[in-house]
């Protein structure tokens, strides 16, 4: 594969959309925790090759400013949001929908999605409805709206993401047209990493979601910092609620 033609699949793979039980909104946690937590699934990032190159997008800077997620003001994160059959139940369902790949004005990235309620098109910067929210998603809708103190109505966006081996998503915030963010980890691990600007440096936090997992993204960690998620070595779905924004 030439420079320019990993250039573009790059891009276009990489541009959109402590354990046991816990509950973090602005968490004590020390930064030397969140990183022993991070190190303990180093060998789910080990990659070599395309995959070595492209996890080099995410890497930390040197001079960069690692903060904890303390510092994510309208973060929350719970672990064990759902129980083991309830996660086995859901990859059932999950296993057997539609998914495509994820188009970003015609480049394809590694990622496979498949949208509910409305979906949003790249091509048109605009949302359009598409097929509703199917039963098997409304219970967990309703725990995810309970989650982020919202009405489970008000959660009329669902995207289910397939990550294979060497999917991931680069550094993005959601569309403006969105609202709060509510994703729920299933099957495989995965960092959580976020950055804003600060000055000439860039402040990042790292926060590793179990699966099973839920993480709620409202007011400054929604509309403030940008997130993003490492390359994928074994498989991982997410389920994505999105509330629509309110002018």
């Amino acid at each position: 594969m030439g420079f320019a033609a990993l250039h573009l699949r790059l891009y276009a793979d990489t541009r959109s959309a402590g354990y046991g039980n816990s509950d973090w909104e602005l968490s004590g946690k020390s930064s030397t925790a969140v990183c022993k937590s991070v190190s303990a699934y180093a060998p789910v990032y080990r990659a070599s090759g395309i995959m070595r190159a492209q996890s080099n997008l995410f890497d930390v800077a040197d001079d960069d400013l690692v903060t904890t997620p303390k510092d994510l003001e309208g973060f929350r994160y719970r672990s064990d949001f759902i129980a083991q059959a309830d996660e086995n139940a859901l990859i059932s369902h999950v296993r057997e929908l539609a998914f495509r790949e994820f188009d970003f004005h015609g480049f394809k990235g590694k990622r496979r999605v498949v949208s509910f309620g409305y979906q949003y098109d790249f091509s048109g910067q605009q949302l359009r409805k598409t097929e509703a929210i199917p039963d098997f998603l409304l219970p967990l809708r309703a725990r995810a709206a309970e989650f982020a103190n919202l009405a489970p109505e008000s959660l009329s966006h669902a995207l289910v993401t397939e990550y294979a081996p060497g999917a991931g998503i680069g550094w993005h915030r959601d569309r403006p047209v969105f609202g709060e963010v509510i994703g729920i980890s299933l099957l495989s691990p995965c960092v959580l990493r976020f950055r804003r600007k600060v000055g000439e440096k860039w402040e990042r936090v790292k926060v590793p979601a179990a699966p099973r997992s839920a993480y709620h993204l409202s007011g400054t960690a929604r509309l403030v910092w940008q997130h993003s998620i490492s390359p994928m070595e074994t498989l991982r779905y997410s389920i994505t609620f999105r509330s629509m924004r309110e002018d």
